[in-house]
């Protein structure tokens, strides 16, 4: 099997291996780009991409991309992160369309996320460089209910010579091996990179990572929807989950504890229970009761580990 496939070359990467959109943070994405994988930025909610696109261009002068969150518009963020020299753009939930001119105007790659072989077919009948097929095991928010075994190859079909990537439920050198035999060109991981020594969230998480098993990461159709209303995610089960449940999993507007203050940011602004907003690094408060975001192959996540030493780990099957 050969571990690099056409998409690295389209993203000027030397191993199939993509970091998700974890947070807007330099550090990690410029460790995955340096040890030779596509670190990826979440620039849905930057004051100024283009100031996050340089930070980390500091870092790496290797391919790194932004991810942009369609739920609301993202036009000005996307140009400012194109002005500052972005060139790997992706999106997700939502219609990426009025944004592929200016992307590829700007000489950048378009990859966007769909959970069908449908979504797949309009997204590169747009324009779409490059898809990724996110399955139902992904952590954070999860934009389908395919699993990934069935839906890779589905997606392949339905859009080649379209390049893939496979997400959702990937967590080990093993799962990287099949989604390739499936047909995808690169596998995307978000939980495993969690565990990066360069991905500053909080030690309580991180432990709760590591002791965490394929079942804990629970399915809600809307439970931390503070901000961001019906959007179906993957997090670990925690107090917040348990007491949600013991009264009958209540719609928004009658869950118990709903708009308590149970936590802080770092920069002492206050996070509401049920809120999406995962335990960074300075959170304080309550932290397990936090949207533990994890994806079913927590269990596969184990231990803290330079992110260079994960990819070396994440290829060593193929």
């Amino acid at each position: 099997m050969n571990a690099h496939t056409p998409v690295c070359e389209l993203l000027g990467i030397e191993h199939p291996i993509v970091e998700a959109p974890l947070s807007a943070d330099p550090r990690l994405p410029a460790a995955v780009s340096n040890a030779g994988g596509l670190g990826s930025l979440g620039l849905s909610w930057s004051d100024d991409a283009g100031d996050v696109v340089r930070d980390t261009a500091a870092l790496t002068d290797r391919p790194f991309s932004g991810n942009f969150v369609l739920s609301s518009d993202q036009h000005r963020r996307v140009d400012q992160a194109l002005s500052a020299g972005l060139r790997a753009v992706s999106f997700i939930w939502g219609d990426p369309h009025s944004y592929i001119d200016s992307v590829h105007e700007a000489g950048g790659v378009v990859m966007h996320t769909v959970a069908s072989a449908e979504e797949a077919r309009r997204a590169a009948g747009s324009g779409v460089d490059i898809i990724i097929a996110q399955g139902w095991e992904a952590g954070g928010h999860v934009w389908g209910g395919v699993a990934t075994l069935p839906l890779v190859p589905a997606v392949v079909d339905a859009v080649a010579p379209t390049p893939v990537i496979a997400a959702g439920g990937i967590g080990d050198a093993r799962g990287v091996a099949a989604v390739l035999a499936l047909g995808a060109q690169a596998a995307l991981l978000g939980t495993r990179f969690l565990l990066a020594d360069e991905m500053p969230i909080h030690e309580e998480y991180r432990r709760r990572l590591v002791a965490a098993s394929e079942t804990d990461a629970e399915w809600y159709a809307d439970l931390y929807e503070v901000g961001w209303p019906n959007a179906p995610h993957r997090a670990i089960h925690n107090s917040t989950a348990q007491t949600w449940q013991a009264a009958g999993r209540p719609a928004p507007g009658n869950r118990p504890g709903q708009g308590q203050v149970i936590a802080h940011f770092a920069s002492g602004d206050p996070i509401l229970r049920y809120s999406p907003a995962p335990p960074m690094t300075g959170t304080t408060g309550e932290i397990e009761a936090l949207s533990l975001w994890a994806g079913q192959s927590v269990a596969l996540a184990k231990q803290p580990q330079p992110a260079a030493e994960i990819i070396a780990e994440l290829i060593s099957r193929l």
